[in-house]
């Protein structure tokens, strides 16, 4: 029986180091050798027009711009239509490529996509980039959300509902051409505890989810599929400010980001947060959840007060 009990303990340790270690050249894979030291992918392949939803500022703005800049002619989509006009001017002056822009509320109800259906019929959509998204405005618990019950429905139809529904209608079209890329943007939030903004982690990861076994279903017809498990970065909804290791610019992020294509499928696009998520955050939680949940409602409630302090003075 002792024997029995040996070998046992010495195959469970054989697996878990072989799992160890390919989980380690995986991950240094992934974030490091591909994106810093092998070609990029050709994005170009994909298609010749780009669309990005939430498209005016951050992320989303810079998602346009940088796609412009590789060529891409663009679809921006996005509320307000003054600031759509604004942005899709500067990059056709700025990059000499097509714009079209499209005004939708994506907190609005299911009509929005019929209309967002006739504007792009006929284009060839290469690249679908589904950024628009929406938070509290500062951590909150979920009973103290101003208006409850209609910021869940429209925090469900911004950051939920519209990823599954773009993508029902472009990918038909990069089913029969077998190829496109879609890049769906997560949040960090969405694996690590976030107390103060459960609603909102909680949207993103369904995006993280539905990302992952999409692109399990649509792997072999040449779709690429990418959820970008976005961390701290320099924008209007994060209120923080970038051009720091720990929090990049839009830019600065979505050019990192893009060199991920097709080295991986499920990435925060940014090497410095892929450590901060990997080896400090989830092993601090594995090793202790308890304070882990701790220190971080610790850490938003001082960063609600911070941000409610800021908008009083």
């Amino acid at each position: 029986m002792a024997c029995c009990f040996e070998i046992i303990k010495t195959f469970s340790v054989f697996v878990f180091g072989i799992q160890l270690v390919f989980g380690v050249f995986r991950w240094i894979y992934q974030n490091v050798i591909g994106p810093k030291f092998l070609k990029p992918i050709n994005l170009r392949e994909f298609g010749s027009w780009a669309l990005v939803t939430g498209a005016t500022d951050g992320i989303g703005r810079q998602f346009a711009k940088s796609l412009a800049e590789r060529g891409f002619n663009i679809i921006l989509v996005s509320r307000t239509l003054p600031k759509l006009q604004e942005v899709a001017n500067e990059i056709s002056q700025s990059f000499n490529v097509e714009t079209k822009v499209i005004a939708v509320d994506f907190t609005s109800g299911p009509e929005i996509y019929d209309q967002i259906k006739k504007q792009i019929a006929g284009i060839e959509i290469g690249v679908l980039v589904n950024n628009v998204g929406m938070f509290y405005g500062a951590p909150q618990y979920f009973l103290d959300l101003s208006d409850l019950d209609k910021s869940i429905q429209e925090i469900i139809r911004c950051n939920v509902t519209s990823v599954p529904m773009m993508c029902s209608l472009v990918l038909p079209q990069m089913v029969e051409r077998k190829r496109g890329l879609i890049i769906n943007i997560s949040s960090v939030t969405s694996v690590i505890p976030y107390p103060n903004g459960a609603l909102y982690s909680a949207s993103k990861a369904f995006v993280g989810k539905f990302s992952n076994d999409l692109a399990a279903e649509y792997e072999h017809q040449g779709i690429t599929i990418q959820a970008l498990i976005t961390g701290s970065v320099g924008t209007k909804m994060t209120r923080l400010k970038g051009g720091t290791l720990a929090t990049p610019t839009p830019r600065q992020y979505v050019e990192s980001a893009l060199r991920f294509v097709g080295y991986a499928g499920y990435t925060t696009g940014y090497l410095p947060h892929s450590i901060m998520q990997q080896f400090l955050v989830q092993f601090m939680h594995f090793v202790a959840p308890s304070y882990t949940k701790k220190l971080i409602s610790k850490s938003l409630r001082a960063a609600r007060v911070k941000l409610f302090l800021k908008d009083d003075k």
